[in-house]
């Protein structure tokens, strides 16, 4: 499997002060996951790629497309920054078509699953993809309970694909990472546990901790 990376969401970071934010959170991150809503595939609505372009860090970028027609916008994300775009495969009209859109913009190509969808919806694309994304929450807003019941998805998918990121997005704490990377995840998003802790950098080392326990 994979090395495991954290990848802390910045959905819940003060934007007006953002890139201080990012900074001090840059130690204990591989990837910074960007959550882009907008407000018509979810509820939601957060930033786009002139957020993205003011983004000064040295940590890749993972920008999570939670979007309707993401192949509008995949080229701007990617000249933003974007070291890895995900678009929903619920969202996308031609996923052959969107995956070598993004990867023709020379960034990693990902593609997102919600809870209820079945894998074999990304079946003829995952042996093009650099990640999957399995969502163990419904879409659309942070703090939601861990869905485990989709952890049966990755599973499956890391049978097929022993060396492929998986990454699990919804719910990751000390309590479910290590469920999580049990079944085959190996690229944590989290959000609220990471963001709202008094200490991020001890969160992060908890969440390590009760992996390595396992």
């Amino acid at each position: 499997m994979p090395e495991l990376k954290i990848a802390p969401s910045i959905l819940g970071v003060d934007y007006g002060r953002m890139n201080e934010h990012l900074a001090e959170l840059a130690p204990f991150s591989d990837m910074f996951h960007v959550d882009v809503m907008d407000g018509n595939f979810v509820n939601n609505l957060t930033v786009g790629p002139p957020v993205v372009e003011r983004i000064q860090t040295d940590v890749p970028l993972d920008c999570h497309l939670m979007i309707s027609d993401p192949d509008k916008y995949i080229e701007a994300f990617a000249k933003a920054g974007a070291y890895s775009i995900t678009i929903h495969a619920e969202a996308s009209t031609d996923l052959k078509r969107d995956v070598a859109l993004i990867k023709d913009q020379g960034v990693r190509a990902c593609v997102a699953v919600n809870p209820a969808t079945e894998l074999e919806v990304i079946k003829e694309v995952l042996p093009e993809l650099d990640m999957v994304l399995v969502m163990s929450v419904v879409p659309g807003w942070g703090g939601q309970a861990f869905m485990s019941e989709v952890l049966e998805k990755v599973s499956a998918i890391r049978a097929e694909y022993p060396e492929l990121d998986i990454q699990i997005d919804g719910g990751i704490s000390d309590k479910t990472a290590p469920e999580a990377v049990k079944a085959g995840a190996n690229v944590l998003v989290s959000g609220s546990y990471i963001l709202k802790a008094q200490s991020p950098s001890e969160a992060v080392s908890l969440l390590k901790q009760a992996i390595a326990a396992e």
